[in-house]
């Protein structure tokens, strides 16, 4: 790197943010402390100080605190805010980190230059747009993510040595964060998408729970019964798009060996949705999601989290006390209740040497299979025979695609 390089990215860094400043600096007795001039001669000051010695950088710091507080004091605008005095500090930490990192120097500029410019967008969404329920559902995702999850042991523990807490958290994480995904795809697009989408989007929580509840309105608005079915049958879309993610996490070659199956039961799960769609398309459209609603359900991740932890915890004892035949009463029973929780399960075994990914691959779709007979079951209980016919019939249709996908590989 030549002696000037880390000089010239802390101009640059100095006039980008200077420029933001300088267009909300006002011009009357109000205006803030400082705009593009300033910002530069920060900048570069910090750059300077930090060629000469680190020790100056401080000093620096230390000065340009106690003006921008002397500056504070004396701003007698309505709002004053600390947003200019606390950028004018960056920029001067920046100048200073130019001169040994100016790629990572520049990065950080650019991104506290796109805050400061993003403003009344920020503002308008945290305030107009971002509900209680959300903010807090933000705060429990980010929580789980940056402060629990360094903190979960990356070892296999309990009995059989079958229960692997960081992946299960990995998978509660994955969950919380397609759950919130979903979430902000239905309030963005609002009602005008009808249930097909919603359905879809619905399916990344819960499959089961959602032809449940798309049974629930096909019986409460027969009207509303083609979509209601073409919703049901997406979000058997979304059980293969999170399987295949939850094994990318577990496991990639047990992903490897599942993928054609995987992938001609999506396809065909889509297909029939789209069909079922077109052929509804005149027909009344979906609601708004509700006002006020959770991004994500934090009980049914761990509700998952605790199955995936019980599911492992009974395959390796079935496996150790009846051999390959154990794994396969594991994965049936497992998949009445959930088909994520046993493919995690298997994937980790495989990951482990326990079993090759091919021997995976059977009781994962088994496990698919008896989840099919519960989301039958609830499609009969939820909307009655006949809102339970064609979804059924198309849910027959993708595990046949599934099962011949398998057998293909």
């Amino acid at each position: 790197m030549t002696p000037w390089t880390g000089f010239a990215v802390a101009l640059g860094i100095g006039l980008l943010m200077g420029a933001e400043r300088e267009r909300r600096k006002g011009t009357d007795a109000q205006q803030t402390v400082a705009g593009i001039r300033t910002f530069s001669v920060v900048a570069l000051f910090g750059a300077i100080c930090a060629a000469l010695d680190p020790w100056l950088v401080v000093a620096a710091m230390l000065a340009l605190t106690v003006l921008v507080g002397i500056a504070y004091a004396r701003d007698r605008s309505g709002d004053p805010g600390l947003t200019t005095e606390a950028s004018l500090l960056a920029c001067l930490a920046l100048g200073a980190l130019a001169t040994r990192h100016p790629l990572l120097a520049a990065g950080v500029g650019v991104a506290i230059t796109a805050l400061l410019a993003s403003r009344e967008w920020l503002h308008r969404f945290v305030r107009g747009v971002l509900t209680t329920a959300e903010l807090n559902n933000l705060l429990v995702l980010a929580a789980a993510t940056l402060m629990v999850l360094p903190l979960i042991p990356d070892r296999a523990i309990g009995p059989f040595d079958a229960i692997h807490p960081r992946t299960i958290w990995i998978i509660v994480i994955l969950v919380m964060a397609i759950g919130a995904l979903a979430h902000v795809l239905l309030r963005w697009l609002g009602s005008s998408v009808g249930l097909p989408l919603a359905g879809l989007l619905s399916g990344f929580v819960s499959s089961t729970a959602t032809i449940g509840v798309m049974g629930s309105r096909s019986r409460g608005a027969p009207a509303q019964r083609p979509r209601a079915v073409a919703a049901a049958v997406l979000s058997t879309v979304a059980t293969f798009a999170q399987m295949a993610a939850v094994l990318a996490v577990t496991h990639a070659p047990t992903l490897r060996v599942l993928a054609v199956p995987l992938l001609a039961g999506g396809i065909a799960a889509a297909a029939v949705g789209a069909i079922v769609v077109w052929r509804s398309r005149d027909g009344a459209p979906g609601a708004d999601i509700e006002a006020g609603a959770a991004a994500f359900s934090v009980k049914s991740a761990l509700l998952l989290g605790a199955t995936i932890a019980l599911v492992q915890l009974v395959a390796a004892a079935l496996q150790a006390w009846l051999g390959q035949r154990g794994l396969l009463v594991a994965a049936s029973v497992a998949g009445f209740a959930d088909t994520h929780a046993p493919a995690v399960s298997f994937a980790t075994l495989a990951a482990d040497g326990a079993i090759a990914p091919h021997q995976a691959m059977w009781p994962i779709l088994l496990a698919l299979t008896t989840n099919t007979v519960s989301k039958a079951v609830v499609a009969v209980l939820g909307g009655g025979r006949a809102f339970a016919q064609p979804v059924i019939a198309g849910l027959a249709l993708v595990l046949a695609c599934t099962w011949a996908g398998a057998l293909l590989v």
